[in-house]
């Protein structure tokens, strides 16, 4: 598990870093949203979406790619990003809040799962996947 700064409030939030160690972004639970701020932009997760994502990684008991993608491009098949955005899913659909910022969920949660030890993340150049713990 990486090593996280802050406890997830938006006056000390979790200082992540995505997947591939490129960028570093906070994270916060605020009501019912798990906030998302990078750089100027902020992104708005249903905050469910923490322990749905934990039990579909349970259930699934493997690996799953994360395939993170924008709002205005598909999803890989059988990926985090997929799932975030399936009518299959708890919600029956999107877990972000905003039109137009609704996607890289493959991105940006996995972290927070990490940084409260619910799951396992590859942090390699590309193709990371995860796993619940």
């Amino acid at each position: 598990m990486a090593k996280i700064k802050g406890d997830g409030t938006k006056a000390t939030p979790w200082q992540l870093e995505t997947p591939p160690g490129t960028s570093t972004f906070e994270a916060y639970r605020e009501e019912d949203a798990l906030v998302v701020q990078v750089g100027k932009t902020q992104l708005r997760y249903a905050v469910r979406c923490i322990e749905d994502l934990h039990a579909m990684l349970k259930q699934r008991g493997d690996w799953m790619a994360l395939g993170s993608a924008d709002e205005q491009k598909a999803a890989a098949d059988d990926t985090v990003e997929a799932w975030g955005r399936a009518k299959t899913n708890p919600v029956k659909g999107w877990y972000g809040l905003k039109k137009g910022l609704r996607g890289r969920f493959g991105m940006y949660v996995p972290p927070v799962l990490e940084a409260l030890g619910k799951a396992e993340v590859e942090h390699q150049p590309r193709n990371n996947r995860m796993r619940a713990l």
